[in-house]
């Protein structure tokens, strides 16, 4: 006799058999033992989860001469008959090859005729949504009223492509995924019986690849037993069969894009693919590693929902620690994106390394996530007491504004341009009370005034800095020579006065100036009480005696 495939050999036979959908096995149970049976149903869900083997274990309930417990007994001559696909009563139809109105047409004669033998006609119609928009139409008054002794099952994969007008005469079951655990329990079930020698993390790791799906996990045991035949089946086999990746590798991935080290992360994919490693799967499971950290990050007592071993616990806490919530969820989104695009595109690598370079590379990018990640390093280095140029993160040069005077408790001499061996001190200048609420004043509403005296003014004073020149009065320092020749004209000077006059009721007089090649723009302003309790010293303030 020749082989029969694992998932075609151990079908489910019996309501007792189906794993993962006990919500519905016990409401179909209840309508066969209470009698009330319905005349319709819709089984939807994705595929292998168990949706036309249920369709058939119902047909031979309802008509089984002996059920037990809504289950069908499996012994009579009616069970044995449908079981063989001998019987009339049940009827599979494949609407993706048989979907014209011709085809319903022919069901609708055939229901005229009651059953030669056990009480209702069954019709098992898999993957429903491919019937045409005729043959929907002309299934809708059979489907509706159909004789007492008939009963439709429609089984599909696609829901949402089934018109709301079938949807209303049946009565709808979804079926879900089936769990990891609950594959992994029947995985080894089934390599018992069949004297598989396998190991436990190898059938784990084959019941999270078939997603869900009882049939596709049989499936891919099936494959690996074939390779592997006569050998004891390791996890380490089985990573090799699926062109799987071990999940070290996922965590040295992780911490180079994490680093920056787009470099690190390319070397490393070029290994997988010399290995021989299937992208496709790769990208897939790397999801469920940055899955798997952000529970670590965001969850307590994950050990049961992880179902890892400790040793893995302990690294992904390590890495972890390596990237807050909101960069971890920015991967997982770029990566669920280039998991789609896969499926259709001829440079699989290419779009992988993409990936990776916008992972390492979030100033590349314009979204908000890119941007939310570009200031959250920022502020990793500004923790570390580094403060990079404003022209490395695209600022306006050296005459680019810094944060308003007056907001900020730095001491003395704080670094902040230069390399981080060679830190350039920041110099701190003291003035007056009177001046220094002028100049902060000014410098926290510098932008709303620019806006509001628009014109020729908004372009020109753009990467402007307000700095202190004297008692009441103000220098605009420009950047730009162009600029500067258009703010200095007295009549836009004028206009900035009156506006700051009528405003915040100052008479300050504004000047300007060019800024010098290379100036620095830092410059400290504090009064002369903070500068006495930043260096806790008395400090004497000479007046020159006039001459």
């Amino acid at each position: 006799m020749s082989y029969m495939a694992l998932y075609r050999k151990w079908r489910p036979s019996g309501f007792e058999d189906v794993k993962g959908q006990d919500h519905i096995v016990q409401t179909l149970k209840n309508q066969i033992t209470s009698g009330r049976i319905g005349h319709a149903y819709l089984f939807c869900g994705t595929r292998g989860t168990g949706k036309t083997s249920v369709a058939k274990i119902f047909a031979r309930a309802v008509n089984c001469e002996h059920p037990v417990d809504g289950s069908p007994c499996g012994q009579c001559r009616i069970c044995r008959s449908i079981a063989s696909g001998a019987s009339l009563n049940v009827v599979e139809i494949d609407a993706a090859s048989n979907n014209g109105v011709e085809n319903i047409r022919d069901i609708r004669e055939q229901v005229q005729y009651p059953p030669t033998e056990g009480s209702y006609r069954v019709y098992i119609i898999d993957e429903v949504h491919m019937l045409s928009t005729g043959a929907f139409n002309a299934l809708l008054k059979t489907l509706e009223e159909p004789p007492s002794y008939v009963i439709f099952i429609l089984a599909t994969t696609e829901v949402n492509r089934i018109p709301i007008t079938v949807l209303s005469r049946c009565q709808r079951y979804d079926f879900k995924r089936i769990s990891i655990q609950t594959l992994t329990d029947r995985l080894r079930e089934l390599s018992d019986k069949e004297s598989i020698d396998v190991e436990d993390r190898a059938l784990a790791y084959i019941a999270r690849a078939a997603d869900g799906s009882m049939r596709d996990a049989l499936s891919l045991l099936d494959q690996c037993v074939a390779f592997h035949f006569g050998e004891r089946l390791t996890y380490d086999s089985v990573l090799d069969i699926l062109g799987a990746v071990d999940t070290t590798v996922f965590s040295r991935m992780f911490r180079a894009a994490a680093g920056g080290d787009t470099v690190g992360c390319i070397r490393q994919l070029e290994d997988l693919i010399l290995q021989g490693r299937e992208l496709g799967q790769f990208v897939t499971d790397f999801i469920w590693y940055l899955r798997s950290l952000l529970l670590v990050q965001t969850a307590e007592d994950v050990e049961d929902i992880l179902d890892v071993s400790t040793e893995s616990q302990k690294q992904l806490k390590e890495d972890a620690g390596l990237a807050d919530g909101g960069r971890l969820m920015r991967y997982i989104r770029i990566f669920s994106d280039l998991s789609n695009q896969l499926r259709f595109a001829s440079q699989k690598r290419v779009l992988v390394e993409l990936a990776f370079i916008r992972l390492t590379r979030p100033q590349m990018e314009q979204s908000s996530d890119a941007l939310a990640e570009r200031l959250a390093r920022l502020e990793d280095m500004l923790e570390g007491g580094y403060v990079p140029a404003p022209a490395a993160y695209g600022g306006g040069g050296p005459a680019a504004a810094p944060a308003p005077a007056g907001t900020a408790a730095e001491e003395p001499g704080t670094v902040s341009a230069g390399t981080a061996e060679e830190p350039a001190q920041r110099e701190t200048v003291s003035l007056p009370k009177a001046q220094l609420e002028d100049l902060q004043l000014i410098r926290n509403e510098w932008g709303k005034i620019i806006r509001a005296l628009g014109g020729a003014v908004r372009p020109s004073f753009r990467d402007t800095v307000v700095e202190p020149s004297g008692e009441s009065c103000l220098c605009v320092v420009f950047s730009s020579r162009d600029n500067f020749e258009i703010g200095r004209r007295p009549t836009i000077m004028g206009e900035l006065e009156a506006y700051v006059r009528q405003t915040y009721g100052r008479d300050i007089y504004f000047k300007a100036r060019l800024a010098a090649a290379g100036e620095r723009q830092d410059t400290r302003y504090v009064s002369d009480e903070e500068l006495r309790q930043h260096i806790h010293m008395d400090i004497d303030i000479e007046e020159n005696e006039p001459d």
